[in-house]
């Protein structure tokens, strides 16, 4: 098993402790996301800035999802996939599957629909 860096600070900024999880790729994509609105603390928009403590609960918004992590370890060091996910509790939902939302569905290798193709799935929407 990996060992986690213990830190000294009692509190850690969203920012770092979300790149050191592993929830964003570079700090600059965390700092951007919380600046952007994406990145909620205790269902409060989270400044870069702010500090998280074990027991916090913290909202990501990813593409298609929102991920729901409450802080479980402090850390400030980018650590290994696996040491990562001891510092959190992930509390997302399961995503709903592609089918299930109603997205068309075309089989693979059938090319472009044609004219009639097109204007049948038109209707079927409902938009003519």
């Amino acid at each position: 098993m990996m060992s986690i860096p213990k830190t000294v600070r009692a509190s850690v900024r969203i920012d770092a402790w979300l790149w050191a999880i592993r929830a964003y790729k570079t700090r600059s994509m965390a700092t951007a996301a919380c600046r952007a609105g994406h990145v909620k603390l205790n269902d409060v928009n989270a400044k870069a800035s702010h500090t998280v403590v074990p027991g916090d609960t913290v909202r990501v918004r990813q593409p298609g999802y929102d991920r729901i992590l409450e802080v479980r370890q402090l850390i400030n060091k980018r650590v290994g996939a696996e040491a990562a996910s001891h510092c959190f509790t992930d509390h997302t939902p399961p995503r709903p599957v592609l089918p299930a939302l109603g997205l068309p569905q075309r089989d693979r290798g059938t090319g472009r629909p044609t004219k009639k193709d097109r204007r049948e799935m038109d209707r079927l929407r409902g938009d003519h």
